[in-house]
């Protein structure tokens, strides 16, 4: 295979742009119209995702299914190449690795094939060798092709072809051994942004590699990697990431620290937290619920999705997190005085699982004691990841959340009923169990008699993450849990929202009774209305 992929790179070049599944600000992602589009916009690396069909076609896709980007919930490896052709239309569509070789040949730009898994790669190589012999034969320049993605399929690759270009995965603390350095020989070093540091670029440099990192969508983040010594940053933003390589090095030296860097371990939790969001994404949409059982009663339900998703959880944890505890929903556990301790909770809302509702998330915090670090919250069925670092702000999806700067419409209803800020508005809020709370009727009442609409979805997490991204005003939990609502309570107060407990006192973590997450033009008014019904029915404090 062809040696001159990368032979014209070094970490004295200019930075260069990693447009992450094609050119997703403008394109579906992995199609030919978004590869097209990014080797238009001149894009030092397009990468790609791959995965092979029931007949061994290699193809571009990111998911194990079909469901998110094509409304099918199939595998696609139990799929036949010849249904999965049909679907879509023109460019928008899912093509066969080999369309995108041919795309990419002759241009400027490498296509960048990233395997999260072991088994695309022999097809893969495949694949590019027919593509260079088909090219050789006609006399054209074959496509620039590098490899990414699991250690395992890069070792495959590496395996199978001595001269391929592979990227190192690296996401840890700790420095790639020079072991593994000659064992892989790669032409980079991919580094969840994350973890990088001086040494980290240092010695991936003093190896002769490129220093790439991933996924950066952030000005600030794209500031800080390039101030560091990133050689390629991969990115869902192509013309953010442009401009920022165009202000040049005195302004990413300037620049904040993204809000996820406050420390070494915080930024290793941060990364952490991250990768098992989306893992749990994958994971929890694609996987078969097994065995659906009862805990404290018939509508307490539990699956073998919350078990695996929680057991992976532990493990990657224990892997990179040795000195951490694990609180969770399904498998337990108990926190250490001053030891950094995570909370899981791994479907929140298996009742909708159980029953075929698509709306359940996986929460995730970390806290040291009482105080909240690290929190996110992933939407499984929208495939959003919320996130915050305390002190550093939230995000989704990598845009900030910031409702301080959100206008205020209090009072703007427009229906005669100026002056009430809730009108028009609408409010989560959750069971107990399958148990209304007491009092839950009378609020609900209250919001009714304040035009505001009310809704009860099976998720505290989303209820309480949502108004940090305006999807509603607020949320009332009536008993606060920090496996189910820490994580969100984290995220809404980084976004800027209001956190009450029953007495009023502003908390992220009660230490009784339940909480009140809202956006601040409608806090006040929602406190009112939660404690005056909470006072038509009011159960003993239960201590968290």
């Amino acid at each position: 295979m062809s040696t001159t992929v990368l032979s014209h790179l070094g970490p004295a070049t200019a930075p260069l742009v990693t447009a992450h599944r094609g050119d997703v600000e403008h394109h579906r992602e992995n199609t030919l119209a978004a590869v097209r589009s990014a080797v238009g916009a001149r894009a030092d690396f397009v990468e790609v995702d791959v995965r092979v069909t029931r007949d061994g076609m290699v193809v571009l896709l990111h998911d194990s299914t079909l469901a998110r980007l094509w409304e099918d919930p199939r595998d696609l490896s139990d799929v036949a190449w010849s249904d999965i052709a049909v679907l879509g239309r023109g460019e928008d569509r899912i093509p066969l690795l080999a369309d995108a070789l041919d795309l990419v040949a002759g241009s400027s730009s490498t296509l960048l094939i990233d395997m999260d898994a072991v088994e695309p790669a022999a097809p893969s190589v495949a694949v590019v060798r027919q593509h260079e012999t088909a090219a050789r034969s006609t006399g054209t320049t074959p496509a620039r092709v590098a490899w990414c993605g699991c250690l395992e399929a890069v070792t495959a690759v590496r395996d199978l072809d001595p001269e391929a270009h592979v990227w190192l995965p690296w996401n840890r603390r700790e420095l790639p051994t020079a072991e593994l350095l000659e064992r892989i020989r790669p032409a980079a070093v991919n580094s969840a942004y994350a973890v990088l540091s001086p040494a980290l670029v240092e010695a991936v440099h003093a190896a002769g590699a490129l220093m790439a990192c991933w996924t950066v969508d952030s000005e600030d983040g794209m500031r800080w990697a390039l101030a560091l010594g990133a050689d390629a940053v991969t990115t869902n933003r192509l013309s953010i990431l442009r401009g920022v390589i165009a202000e040049g090095p005195a302004a990413w030296a300037a620049a904040p620290r993204p809000r996820h860097l406050a420390s070494e371990e915080l930024a290793l939790a941060a990364a952490v937290a991250d990768e098992l969001a989306h893992w749990a994404i994958e994971y929890t949409r694609g996987a078969e619920l097994g065995a659906i059982a009862a805990k404290a009663n018939a509508a307490d339900h539990v699956t073998d999705v919350d078990v695996a998703v929680e057991k992976y959880v532990r493990e990657v944890i224990a892997d990179r997190l040795p000195d951490h505890v694990v609180v969770g929903e399904e498998l337990g556990g108990t926190p250490v005085a001053g030891v950094p301790c995570w909370y899981v909770d791994p479907v929140d809302g298996t009742a909708n699982l159980a029953n075929g509702v698509p709306w359940t998330a996986f929460s995730l915090a970390l806290a040291i004691d009482h105080e909240p670090l690290v929190g996110v919250v992933a939407d499984v069925w929208q495939g959003q990841v919320f996130a915050a670092v305390a002190g550093y702000g939230a995000e989704l999806d990598g845009e900030r959340l910031d409702l301080r700067q959100g206008r205020t419409t209090a009072g703007q209803t427009g229906d005669g009923s100026a002056g009430n800020s809730l009108a028009g508005k609408m409010v989560h809020t959750e069971l107990q169990g399958h148990n209304a709370w007491p009092g839950m009727s009378a609020f609900i009442d209250a919001l009714r008699d304040s035009f505001c609409t009310a809704r009860i979805m099976g998720s505290g997490a989303l209820s309480v993450a949502g108004p940090a991204a305006e999807r509603g005003v607020g949320a009332v939990i009536e008993r606060f849990s920090p496996i189910d609502h820490l994580a969100s309570a984290l995220i809404l107060r980084e976004a800027g929202g209001v956190l009450l407990d029953d007495d009023g006192n502003a908390t992220a973590w009660p230490e009784r009774g339940g909480i009140l997450a809202a956006h601040p033009d409608y806090a006040a008014e929602l406190y009112a209305l939660w404690s005056s019904s909470r006072s038509t029915a009011k159960e003993p404090d239960h201590v968290v």
